[in-house]
């Protein structure tokens, strides 16, 4: 099996994973990297890097209760086994999408793209409304997650989150499970993001979100109209490549009660 670099969308109970263009000297704070994360073009774009030594990372300035968030990346080229750009060779990119829930996740799926992603910027998108959570890749919805919390499944739904993104090395699980290790010769690795869109989220201040009694904003109540199903199903039989609620052998005592109710 190749040798995989990953690009992780995962919604966190604690984070989430992004209308005006964003610009990064407004909307977000370098967290982490001692340098290796730079602002340019005067906040329209924005680069993390990875070397031997560190990676680097970002977060959104405010919270969101519910939201679409939008972000143009253009992955890391060249031999870059190893390294995991999240927006939490020709070895083949896997996106890995994971939903956590009351500090819980094990909801992994696991697609290929249908494009080299180290070629151009592509849009990657988070949308999560009261009802549903969708992971769309330049606009083909690639993965859904609906809320069935009156089947008793946990749903994220009271607690802000916000933007988190960072470039790392993950040679020790990402790579046939630690067996192939980051090329450090090829380094520094530079993944870069621009077009961050978070005018169609829910501004969380002071425990009152903005999109209470907004309804101009379509989104809050969206779901899949027919075309977007039919995409969904394209994409779920040409590219996934891992769905936990496949997995019999991790779940012997039996799937996570949502396989069977979705």
């Amino acid at each position: 099996m190749a040798s995989k670099r990953f690009i992780l969308m995962c919604l966190l109970v604690t984070s989430l994973v992004g209308v005006v263009l964003g610009n990064f000297y407004r909307d977000v704070d370098i967290t982490w990297g001692d340098g290796r994360a730079q602002i340019l073009g005067n906040g329209s774009l924005l680069t993390l890097s990875l070397d031997r030594f560190m990676g680097s990372g970002f977060q959104s300035k405010n919270e969101y209760l519910f939201g679409r968030v939008d972000m143009q990346i253009k992955l890391v080229p060249d031999n870059s086994a190893g390294t995991v750009t999240a927006y939490y060779v020709r070895q083949p990119y896997l996106v890995h999408t994971n939903i956590y829930t009351q500090g819980k996740g094990d909801r992994e799926q696991q697609f290929y793209l249908w494009f080299d992603p180290t070629k151009d910027f592509h849009n990657y998108s988070i949308l999560w409304n009261p009802r549903i959570i969708i992971f769309y890749v330049d606009g083909t919805p690639i993965r859904v997650f609906r809320n069935m919390e009156s089947r008793g499944i946990p749903y994220p739904k009271s607690q802000p989150m916000r933007l988190y993104a960072s470039l790392w090395n993950a040679d020790d699980w990402a790579t046939q499970g630690g067996r192939v290790k980051t090329d450090w010769s090829y380094a520094p690795f530079t993944a870069s993001f621009r077009n961050l869109q978070l005018g169609k989220a829910c501004v969380w201040s002071y425990g009152v979100s903005s999109c209470k009694n907004n309804s101009s904003l379509p989104w809050l109540s969206q779901e899949l109209d027919a075309s977007s199903q039919a995409r969904l199903k394209w994409v779920q039989n040409q590219y996934m490549v891992y769905n936990y609620c496949s997995d019999f052998k991790r779940f012997p005592q039996g799937l996570p009660p949502e396989c069977t109710l979705s």
